[in-house]
């Protein structure tokens, strides 16, 4: 699905002292699975999500979506992409304070209808979420069921790609591996990048990738980590 040519990130590149947050590398991602991103701060991993998802533009390099090359695409044809191909997740839940778990899902939605609706409801319901806390703001959720909204409104519009940025960071960890275990199973028939200094929680990866100093080193199955 991915494939990555020479890709670097550099950043102060007037300057003398330039700062490489991704010093140039191959990487190739599949159709689907499970792959976590593990690596120090400051190692690139999260720039490198950011430039897969075009929410940053490499400094130099390649990169193919199936086939095609996102890094040239025009302003309104990268979000056009992000829109209808990917979902994203981050530590941080971003839910609007003031809607209800089922609003803050259906408000991602392409198309607000009694069938998003319905979608939005199963869900929440499938993430473990019961009737009652579908009506209840954010400040009335725990931790983790905030973390399962926010999940449940990257998962709305059923995007190709999840990413998933320190998603289990701010929780303990029953609930981080409760949401490992939804992308999991989010994993099976499409592709889920996960960023986290938390190797644990990539057990279940089908592949972990390794950053160091803004390079894509030792890649390894997650199985028996």
């Amino acid at each position: 699905m991915f494939s990555v040519k020479n890709i670097t990130m550099i950043y102060d590149i007037e300057k003398e002292n330039k700062m490489y947050a991704l010093g140039g590398f191959d990487l190739e991602l599949p159709d689907k699975g499970l792959v976590g991103f593990i690596g120090p701060s400051g190692s690139g991993k999260s720039t490198l999500m950011y430039c897969l998802s075009t929410l940053k533009r490499p400094t130099g390099g390649e990169i193919l979506y199936n086939g095609k090359d996102i890094i040239n695409l025009k302003d309104y044809e990268r979000e056009d992409l992000r829109r209808k191909e990917f979902g994203f997740v981050f530590q941080r839940h971003f839910l609007v304070p003031y809607m209800s778990a089922l609003d803050n899902v259906i408000i991602a939605a392409d198309k607000s209808n009694k069938q998003t609706e319905e979608r939005a409801g199963d869900i929440l319901r499938k993430l473990g979420l019961g009737e009652r806390e579908l009506k209840k703001r954010p400040s009335k959720l725990s931790g983790g069921q905030r973390q399962r909204v926010a999940i449940g409104r990257a998962m709305i519009n059923n995007p190709k790609v999840l990413f998933a940025d320190e998603p289990t960071a701010a929780l303990d960890h029953e609930n981080a591996f409760a949401v490992m275990r939804i992308l999991k199973e989010y994993s099976e028939t499409h592709l889920v990048l996960v960023i986290t200094h938390d190797l644990s929680i990539l057990k279940d990866a089908d592949q972990v990738i390794e950053m160091w100093d803004g390079m894509a080193g030792g890649r390894r199955g997650g199985e028996g980590i």
